[in-house]
């Protein structure tokens, strides 16, 4: 099984961004940590961060007859990006959608998101530790799928 991990803007200043609100783990702790549950499940993962839009819209066609389930966290576009939902819905690859603040607590504009509708699962308000469950649901739900 292979599962791509996309990461949209600013976050590759986890670690020191605003930490009060999304810790002090670093995107590349938490690569490291996915790396190590990965081994365990037996899966095969690639990474990919980017502060442009258009390019994680490339990363996500990019996954088309390659992986068999995305996990996304793009940031401030889930917000607000139609594109990036109609490139998810094209792709037609199962994802789910992380956010490491709860964003169902925060300021009104982040307490929706446009890619929802299209996610086999959203977590939300764990830290860093939504990556991992995020990784291990996707992992169980497309085995169980066979």
């Amino acid at each position: 099984m292979k599962l791509a991990v996309l990461n949209g803007p600013n976050l590759n200043l986890l670690g020191t961004r605003e930490p009060d609100i999304y810790g002090t783990t670093t995107l590349a702790d938490i690569e490291a940590r996915l790396r190590a549950v990965s081994r365990e499940l037996g899966v095969e993962l690639s990474f990919h961060q980017t502060n442009h839009e258009g390019a994680l819209i490339d990363a996500i066609h990019a996954q088309r007859g390659v992986c068999d389930g995305i996990i996304i966290n793009a940031g401030a576009w889930s917000h607000s990006s139609l594109a990036i939902r109609d490139a998810l819905s094209a792709v037609a690859i199962p994802f789910v959608e992380v956010h490491l603040s709860n964003i169902f607590a925060r300021e009104p504009e982040r307490r929706h998101t446009v890619l929802a509708a299209g996610a086999q699962a959203i977590l939300c308000g764990f830290g860093a530790f939504g990556y991992e469950l995020a990784l291990r649901g996707l992992v169980a739900r497309l085995a169980a799928r066979g």
